[in-house]
């Protein structure tokens, strides 16, 4: 694979810091959850010695939950274990600025044991490992995230306040592709357009949804790895962008009964020259690895759903004419299907439009990857496409509930020889921790339904 250039090189990161124009350096690694966790460095001390020698991080951040609670089960990390440290070391090609933080800048960093060994479990180590055995047959992943949110006039502050109950979308209908309805915030629309250019990310467009304040912006397919930690700086800054507008936004993947945020996930392979390896010969149809790349991606969907829906409310989105999925079909260009092909000639690819906006890009795109190697290694021949509605046609069903994902997942044997019983067993364990936490819960449905009636 060849180098990159960096958003912001290091000499250009040292003189930043000489001139006083940066004084803090974000180090940060994506956590289960696909939320940035790290520190913020004073940057002469980052440049003297964290850039070389890394830092450390306690190793519970990849063994807790949403809520940041120990919890049991995780080999990698318990109270038996002590609960050590692990290392974080910078990766270079990730550096930028964070021009929504006042002098500041940001790195990723990759997690190691004390040891040198790799965190295993980690989801950019996860990722990493696929893509290695991807470019071990000459391809390189080009990927695209297209990321929804519901914006709120309140504050994050107000909204938690509040109960989450109450609050004021900022478009009160349905303003799908409405230059008018993306006008009323394009104050907000606008600073993170423009913020997360000047971060080193390719922004398209912006465009308004269905649900009542729900926006997308798009940003320009990358490879793999710089799509995915691209795809965490934007969530995470994003945020931090709307709370100092006085507002909030959430990526949560079905926040209400209307329309849920997706995060539907463009793949393409390309060869050592750059060449798309997925039309036909001709510039036409499908090649021989798409078709097995694709039908690989059929034949994990089911078992890797615990990898493109991590949560509890990710499986209330699959409802039928919702422009969500619930079938395990594909076709050319069609929203009713879970695998939509689209493009043509170098712009060939597909779509996986099972993720919601709340689910970790490192871990999904190694679920596709992984699912495409199954399908080239086991030469899987590609289903007919689906004509019409996917809907309503006799397909296997997407997982209804986190249980059923993380049933198929653990006894996955296809998960088993991509990625290993440590991370199967990990991933189980944090579907686990999830279920018995809603479990235990009483919400406000029951509450509704049984106080007085029951």
């Amino acid at each position: 694979m060849a180098h990159r250039t960096a958003p912001l090189g290091v000499e250009e990161l040292r003189a930043l810091v000489a001139s006083g124009e940066i004084d803090t350096v974000v180090l940060a690694f994506p956590d289960m959850q696909g939320r940035l966790q790290g520190k913020r460095f004073a940057a002469g001390f980052f440049l003297d010695e964290v850039l070389e020698h890394g830092t450390e991080g306690c190793n519970y951040l990849l063994a807790v939950d949403t809520e940041m609670n120990t919890v049991d089960g995780y080999a990698m990390s318990s109270w038996d274990r002590g609960y050590g440290d692990f290392a974080m070391h910078p990766d270079t090609d990730t550096l930028r600025r964070v021009p929504w933080n006042e002098g500041t800048a940001m790195l990723i960093a990759d997690l190691a044991w004390n040891d040198g060994g790799p965190v295993v479990a980690a989801p950019r180590q996860i990722l990493r490992r696929q893509l290695e055995r991807l470019a071990e047959l000459g391809y390189t992943a080009q990927v695209g995230t297209e990321l929804e949110f519901i914006v709120f006039r309140d504050s994050y502050e107000e909204a938690w306040d509040r109960d989450y109950r109450g609050l004021i979308p900022a478009n009160q209908y349905n303003i799908d592709y409405s230059v008018l309805g993306t006008g009323r915030i394009e104050p907000l629309l606008r600073r993170i357009r423009n913020e997360m250019g000047a971060a080193g990310l390719t922004v398209e467009s912006a465009k308004g949804e269905c649900n009542p304040g729900q926006h997308e912006i798009a940003f320009r397919y990358d490879e793999a790895l710089v799509t995915c930690d691209q795809h965490a700086v934007y969530k995470t800054g994003a945020k931090e962008i709307a709370a100092q507008e006085g507002m909030a936004l959430t990526f949560m993947a079905k926040y209400n009964e209307r329309e849920g945020n997706s995060c539907h996930i463009h793949l393409s392979l390309t060869d050592a020259e750059g060449a798309n390896v997925m039309p036909g010969a001709d510039g036409h149809g499908m090649s021989d690895v798409m078709r097995h790349f694709l039908a690989g991606q059929l034949a994990a969907l089911r078992e890797f759903s615990l990898l493109y829906a991590p949560n509890i409310n990710s499986y209330k989105r699959f409802q039928p004419g919702s422009f969500a999925p619930t079938a395990v079909a594909w076709g050319h260009d069609n929203r009713t299907c879970a695998l939509r092909v689209v493009g043509h000639g170098r712009s060939t690819r597909f779509e996986n439009r099972l993720p919601g906006g709340d689910v970790n890009p490192h871990l999904a795109v190694a679920g596709m990857v992984a699912a495409g190697l199954y399908g080239i290694e086991q030469r899987l021949e590609l289903p007919d496409a689906c004509p019409g509605n996917a809907y309503t046609a006799d397909y296997e069903h997407v997982p209804t509930t986190l249980r059923e994902a993380a049933e198929l997942w653990e006894n996955s044997p296809i998960a088993k020889a991509a990625f290993g019983p440590e991370v199967v067993a990990h991933y189980r364990n944090m579907a686990q921790v999830e279920l018995d936490a809603f479990d235990a819960a009483v919400t406000d449905w029951e509450l509704r339904r049984s106080f007085e009636r029951h």
